[in-house]
């Protein structure tokens, strides 16, 4: 009774060790991705050229391998040109800023494991043909935050020549994570920009459709 007693602890105390490392890694990664974001973020800067919105607003201020398998199909199908801004080797085609959560990131302009441990990634489509995916982690710093928008919330997209594309959410939901049909579903009618990101389980993909706010 003992030795079980000793076995029970001992595995509590692995699991518990276990927890705590994985929540620790979860954190740094998060700082690190934080970090280069902003460091890209800056280069980016200084590259965009400023120019008027696109349109009027009244603004103030890991993903599953078969939606990368789509992705993979989604790229060699798209024909569509976008510009694009070279930094330290990797290709850029915009920034992404939501004021409601409080973020402004840099948006690579492909879409890997690596390239999305740095910032939130082109997907498929682009701001001017309105089919626009992008994906991120949901590191609190990237996407974590997705969940907490609301209809209405405002997007912003500024592509490479300064342009910015203004969108007014329209919907936000859970897509099994395995339904990568579901993910493009509605690419150029219904919405013309679509973010996700893995839940906390990575089993289902938190998904903001969102519409452009005409002039």
């Amino acid at each position: 009774m003992k030795a079980l007693k000793r076995i029970l602890i001992f595995c509590g105390a692995a699991l518990l060790t276990a927890a705590l490392s994985l929540c620790i890694y979860n954190i740094m990664q998060d700082r690190t991705a934080d970090k280069r974001s902003r460091e890209i973020l800056s280069g980016l800067r200084e590259l965009i050229p400023v120019t008027s919105a696109e349109a009027d607003t009244e603004s103030t201020e890991n993903p599953a391998d078969d939606i990368y398998a789509a992705y993979q199909q989604e790229m060699q199908s798209d024909q569509k040109r976008h510009e694009i801004i070279e930094l330290d080797g990797k290709k850029y085609c915009g920034v992404i800023s939501i004021p409601t959560i409080g973020i402004e990131l840099p948006v690579c302009d492909s879409c890997t494991y690596d390239d999305l441990n740095a910032s939130p990634c082109r997907f498929s489509g682009s701001a001017e043909d309105n089919d626009l995916i992008i994906a991120a982690h949901n590191f609190s710093s990237h996407f974590g935050y997705l969940d907490k928008l609301n209809t209405g919330d405002e997007i912003f997209f500024t592509d490479i020549s300064g342009t910015v594309h203004s969108y007014r959410v329209d919907e936000i939901r859970a897509i099994d994570g395995s339904d990568s049909e579901g993910m493009i579903y509605g690419k150029g009618t219904d919405w013309d920009i679509t973010l996700f990101t893995c839940n906390l389980s990575g089993q289902a993909r938190i998904t903001v459709r969102a519409c452009k706010i005409q002039k």
